[in-house]
């Protein structure tokens, strides 16, 4: 076979190798299936780019395959010779009833309290501390039913989110301390992480598996923001309106519209990326591609400002807006790296983030060290503790980072030890987030 031909039988292995539902004597035996028809239809008199497409189009039981690996190929002849062959298969009505049923929970499981005199307004501090608990285990729950989990993993999860519940109004710590704060914010992460593993199916030490669910979560994360943004101008034309008749809808809007179709876009949003993720194209990776550059200017344009004055404003609020800085870069990487093909080369964009990524490094050394200075100062308390811990575990995995994709873009290494090394590495942040939930109010003495 010409070198052409075995460059594009590579390309379909690739694509093929990064499907959860194939492993890789599935993939040998489909790889050996496609050449057996390639080279029939060759000695009919094809030439080498024909046989290919038409192998590809006749396996099948990959047709749906074969259609996305067309569509990510956005070659005019792909399209016309594999796509049009078979109209897309619609979503099963059953999951959108099981995303719908699943909603429905999370928006009851917010209301509910309310039954035993706990108000949103009355009582924000109850919903600080358990809004998660309320409304991820109905995801959960629909990811558990459609991956069909075994019973097994589905007892851990529900013995995860009992964990979290205890941890969190169990520990006797009182609405303004330190210790409430750090794991209110932590507790969502590690229960978001506790969602990934139903929605591998349990399979979490599969990086596959586990890449699978880091692009899930940008895509969810865009569903869910535009979901906010149509939802709050409805709600904004939902008050304006009712108003104009004498009707005051705000407490209405407040009390009920506005928690409840936020919990319940939770689970919407969700079964969305999961309907029309063979439709239409990712936008997490397309979003990376945009802002990748221009957060590449603006940590740079930083970092020389840094030079020019000396001095880091160490105020708490100004540590936080860096280290949100620093998780944007890294969500950035991660996108971009998702999407990314691993049997290719490095080029432009691949030196782009090398750059962004030792830019962010050396912001994240700055920060510590401002960091590194109200410790000394002021000694430990659970916010600044964990702003360290935080920053310690962006440093290790930017260090890494910068280090493997140097390496790449020399050719040294191949891009699936970037896309191991980040996959791998969520299971520092699992650890991190759990143990600010579990250890940090113990440690502190629930201050």
């Amino acid at each position: 076979m010409s070198t052409e031909l075995e460059t594009r039988i590579a390309d379909w292995r690739a694509y093929a190798e990064r499907r959860r539902e194939l492993h890789g004597t599935d993939t040998d035996e489909l790889e050996d299936h496609l050449r057996a028809r390639i080279t029939e239809l060759t000695d009919a008199g094809l030439h080498d780019d024909e046989a290919f497409l038409i192998a590809v189009k006749r396996m099948g039981s990959l047709d749906e395959l074969s259609r996305e690996f067309a569509r990510e190929h956005s070659e005019r002849l792909w399209k016309q010779l594999v796509l049009p062959a078979e109209p897309e298969r619609e979503t099963p009505r059953r999951e959108f009833v099981a995303a719908l049923i699943c909603a429905v929970i999370a928006v009851v499981a917010v209301k509910l309290p309310v039954l035993f005199g706990v108000g949103l307004d009355d009582d924000a501090g109850f919903y600080a501390r358990n809004l998660s608990l309320l409304v991820l285990p109905a995801l959960a729950g629909y990811f558990a039913w459609q991956r069909r989990v075994p019973w097994r993993v589905a007892g851990l999860l529900a013995g995860a989110f009992v964990l979290g519940a205890v941890a969190i109004n169990a520990y006797p710590m009182s609405d303004d301390s330190q210790s409430l704060v750090v794991s209110a914010i932590h507790l969502p992460l590690a229960l978001w992480l506790v969602v990934g593993v139903a929605y591998v199916g349990g399979d979490w030490r599969d990086g596959r598996c586990r890449m699978d669910f880091i692009r899930f979560t940008g895509e969810w994360a865009i569903y869910y923001a535009l979901i906010g943004l149509g939802g709050g101008v409805l709600l904004a034309f939902t008050v304006g309106t009712f108003s104009a008749i004498g009707v005051d809808a705000e407490a209405a809007v407040s009390e009920w519209l506005l928690p409840c179709g936020a919990a319940g876009a939770v689970v919407v949003a969700a079964w969305l990326v999961e309907a029309k993720q063979s439709v239409i194209e990712n936008m997490a990776p397309v979003l990376t591609r945009v802002f990748t550059p221009l957060f590449a200017a603006a940590l740079l344009a930083l970092l020389v400002g840094l030079a020019w004055t000396g001095r880091l404003d160490v105020e708490r609020d100004v540590l936080l807006l860096f280290d949100l800085m620093l998780v944007v870069v890294l969500g950035l990487l991660l996108y971009a790296i998702s999407a990314r093909d691993p049997a290719t080369g490095p080029g432009w964009f691949d030196r782009l983030q090398l750059g962004l990524v030792v830019v962010a490094l050396l912001i994240d050394a700055v920060v510590l060290a401002a960091i590194t200075g109200r410790i000394t100062g002021w000694g430990f308390t659970p916010n600044k503790t964990a702003v360290l811990g935080e920053n310690l575990i962006l440093l290790g995995n930017l260090a890494w980072s910068a280090w493997l994709f140097l390496a790449f873009v020399r050719h040294r290494v191949t891009f699936a030890a970037l896309e191991r090394w980040q996959t791998r590495y969520v299971f520092v942040y699992a650890g991190w987030a759990w143990f600010v939930v579990l250890v940090f109010p113990l440690i502190f003495t629930f201050d």
